[in-house]
This record gives C-alpha cells, structure tokens and sequence, in this order.
C-alpha cells in the first residue's frame, strides 16, 4: 500500500459514509474489509474513523434529526488548498454549495459540492488530518497491496466534456489524460502519470432514466466474487454484476442500508 503523502490539489483525499445505522456499518465493513473502528467524542458528533492494518481508510456519521436528508451513500473528498475559495469557484463555474465550508476542528475543513453535472463530491482542506493514511494502486489494470483499501475514484456523469471543465477551474486538475475518446466509451485519468487515483467516464449511454450522475470508491479484494459474495451474505446486495475490463475486475454493491460502492481486483 502507499501513503498519501504526495497529494496534489484535486486528488481524491477521504471517503466517508453517511448512514442511517453506524452501528450495522461497523459490523458490515468489518466483516467484509477487516476494518476497526473508532468513535470521536460528541464534539465531532460520533464520527467514526475506520482503520485497516492501523490506518486511517474511511469515516462514516450517523444521520441526525434535522440534518442533511437523503439516501445513505459515500461521499468522495477532493484536497483543496482552501475549502471556501474551492466552493466559491464551484458556483461561479455552475456547480452548487450543499453543505457549506466549515472547521472540524484543528482537523481541517470541509464542505460538499453538486458539481455542473449533477453529481455530489466532497471538499477536504487539510489541517492536523491529512485524509488517507494508506491507499491501494491501481496501475496499468494491475491492482497491488490493495485489499480493504480504496484503491480508484470514479465520476459517472452525463456532461463529459463540461465535468472536465469543471474540475479543471475549480479543483485545479492540471495533467489530466485522455485514455478513451470513441462513442461507445469515453474515459479521462485525473494524473496523466502514476498513480493516476480515478477518472472521469462518460456514463451518457448507460446510466438508467433519473438515476444521477456520481462519484464511486472502489475498494480493493484479493477475490473480487468472493468479497461480492461476502456482501450479500452480510445483508447487502449487487447492483452491478462481476465483469472482467482491461483494468481488472469489478463489481458494484451496495452496503445493507443501501450505500453503493466498488470493488476492485485483479482480472480472473
């Protein structure tokens, strides 16, 4: 695994949950990843940093009464020098302010965007909390000490060419790298050079009618249809099939009470 200690503005930074049931989140990730959990006290609201091997990988919080609705799902950080002049830049280039910037503490600060295509991403300016203690790598469609990390960052979206744009002027993405430019499959890195995180796909084609656009983690497995398997054992379910790609094997899942997410591994 790799740390994070190399992050550029607009790199994939954190990950967390919002979850209606934290206690079930810890019992589901722990079985299918191996992770250890840790509650912060109630100045942090409860939040709960999971480890793997001793290091920071995920977060997740507990809705509370009043608070952000909608479904549970993973939220996807972007590292930003300033979280307040990213979310500024983010409306004046189309996008929106869900959750305004604010301080956690000596932690850093953090907000949450819509971008111009619809999809909810993440702000992480850092402070004493850098974001991932470990990543797994993704490179050349080979996955490598991988297994219970995040390992690829993905935004599905219907506007391509504008979400570019948009990460571009706002996250500051300078040396992004276009590996597919065909109708039927449209795909650009964040880094032209390793370790490129993740990528923008054109998702026009194939995401269903009022599904919306989004940003998804790929965990790392050393068995890819066992961990999916290992999934629905734990109450969870497959959304998208097992499929072998030039860049490994992946499915798409979803955790018990319905927060999608991605595992990745090598092609079998």
């Amino acid at each position: 695994m790799t740390d994070n200690a190399t992050t550029k503005p607009g790199d994939p930074t954190w990950v967390d949950l919002y979850t209606a049931d934290p206690d079930r989140a810890i019992d589901f990730y722990g079985e299918l990843f191996g992770w250890t959990a840790e509650r912060a006290d109630e100045e942090f609201g409860g939040y709960i940093t999971f480890r793997k091997d001793g290091k920071a990988v995920a977060g997740a919080m507990g809705k509370m009464a009043g608070g952000v609705e909608g479904p549970d799902q993973w939220t996807v950080y972007l590292a930003a020098v300033d979280a307040k002049a990213t979310a500024d830049a983010a409306v004046a280039h189309g996008g929106t302010v869900v959750l305004p910037p604010m301080d956690v503490g000596d932690l850093g600060a953090m907000a949450v965007l819509g971008d111009i295509g619809g999809a909810g991403v993440g702000i992480w300016q850092t402070g004493t909390f850098a974001g991932f203690e470990t990543l797994g790598l993704v490179t050349g469609g080979r996955w490598s000490d991988h297994a219970g990390a995040p390992s690829w960052f993905e935004l599905h979206t219907r506007d391509y060419d504008a979400s570019l744009a948009f990460y571009r002027d706002v996250f500051g993405w300078q040396d992004p790298f276009t590996i597919a430019d065909s109708p039927e499959f449209r795909y650009t890195t964040i880094h032209s050079t390793s370790p490129m995180l993740g990528g923008v796909m054109d998702a026009s084609t194939f995401l269903p009618e009022g599904a919306p656009a989004g940003w998804t983690v790929y965990f790392g497995a050393d068995d890819v249809d066992a961990a999916a398997a290992k999934v629905v054992e734990l109450g969870g379910a497959v959304v998208v099939p097992a499929m072998n790609s030039p860049y490994g094997r992946m499915v798409g899942v979803a955790d018990p009470t319905g927060a999608r997410f991605s595992i990745g591994g090598e092609t079998t």
